[in-house]
């Protein structure tokens, strides 16, 4: 059987862990705060409404991708586009390229830098292939402007943190939406998890600080992960009423 990722991709074994992909939604969640286009995810009412629900929706579309066979990956591709092209409808506009751009690129880097900071560093080969997993994806999406080898991606990244994001309304909405949906102590956590895993510009802009009081929590997670008794800091820390979708992404 093909398969979109091989089964031995190191992206299977980024994305077939939960601690791995929570600390991507917790980079993406401070990201798509200050995107310029984040006006688009305000559009439908999805994201404000419902922020966790929103992200993880997109986190389950990405595992999809990379654990299902050729075709049925190929399928779900075109459905996230689709799901885009009936907003473009709505809204009489198109969502611009750098836009989608920026989400791929986003679950490029995030990919990467979670994986490091939970378990080892990359080599050049493991990252040109998850590189070359998005890049894929954004091409059967139709997005033009990609980048074609990892490192044109890398200047394209730091181009577009520097030009695409901005600290605005939106960014304080979305961080209070935040602060809601998951109260004070998770909310607290989130923002820790973010200092660790988000570019230093991300971080700047919305002035998490530079102290990670959370490091000696993943220090003491990795340990526990040892003895194999982390769900007992899972069940601390993971909201409730998503616990069993989160606990539902381990695969390796």
């Amino acid at each position: 059987m093909e398969y979109f990722v091989a089964p031995d991709s190191v992206v299977r074994k980024i994305w077939g862990k939960s601690d791995t992909i929570l600390f991507i939604f917790a980079g993406a969640s401070a990201e798509f705060a200050l995107n310029k286009a984040v006006d688009w995810l305000y559009f439908t009412g999805k994201l404000p409404s419902d922020p966790l629900g929103r992200l993880f929706s997109t986190v389950a579309y990405a595992r999809q991708i990379v654990f299902s066979e050729y075709h049925q990956a190929l399928f779900a591709i075109d459905k996230i586009a689709s799901i885009h092209q009936a907003v473009e409808q709505s809204r009489a506009a198109q969502i611009p390229d750098w836009a989608y751009r920026d989400v791929l690129f986003m679950l490029i880097d995030y990919s990467i830098r979670s994986y490091e900071l939970l378990e080892r560093t990359l080599t050049a080969k493991e990252k040109e292939e998850v590189f070359e997993v998005f890049y894929r994806v954004g091409a059967r999406m139709g997005i033009r402007g990609l980048p074609t080898h990892f490192q044109m991606w890398e200047q394209m990244r730091a181009e577009h943190l520097q030009e695409n994001l901005l600290a605005s309304h939106f960014t304080t909405d979305l961080y209070q939406q935040y602060k809601k949906h998951l109260g004070l102590f998770r909310f607290l956590l989130l923002k820790q998890a973010q200092i660790l895993v988000v570019p230093s510009r991300v971080n700047a802009l919305l002035g998490l600080g530079k102290v990670p009081f959370f490091a000696p929590v993943v220090s003491c997670y990795q340990f526990l992960r040892l003895l194999k008794v982390e769900n007992y800091l899972k069940d601390v820390i993971l909201p409730q009423a998503y616990k069993p979708q989160i606990m539902a992404l381990d695969k390796v």
